[in-house]
């Protein structure tokens, strides 16, 4: 199984809320995941917009969990650096 590490859509329209989760690659983006990892909110304040546990998400790298270019990202924006 190939694990990702991607964003999971919530929220009403226009109001977009996305769960930083990990999946199995080959799962729709709502479909089952295996953990969450936090949250990004677009919308927010921008200190408030991203918050994760960065100990799960080190955790899930060390495992060869791939995250999408979005969460790259994410995570190079909090500190967690991605190539």
């Amino acid at each position: 199984m190939s694990a990702r590490i991607r964003l999971k859509k919530f929220g009403a329209k226009k109001r977009p809320y996305y769960r930083i989760v990990v999946m199995d690659k080959r799962s729709p983006r709502d479909g089952k995941t295996i953990d969450e990892l936090g949250y990004y909110h677009p919308i927010e304040a921008e200190d408030k917009q991203i918050v994760f546990d960065i100990e799960k998400a080190r955790s899930w790298l060390a495992k060869s969990a791939i995250p999408s270019d979005t969460v790259r990202r994410l995570f190079n924006k909090k500190g967690i650096h991605v190539k």
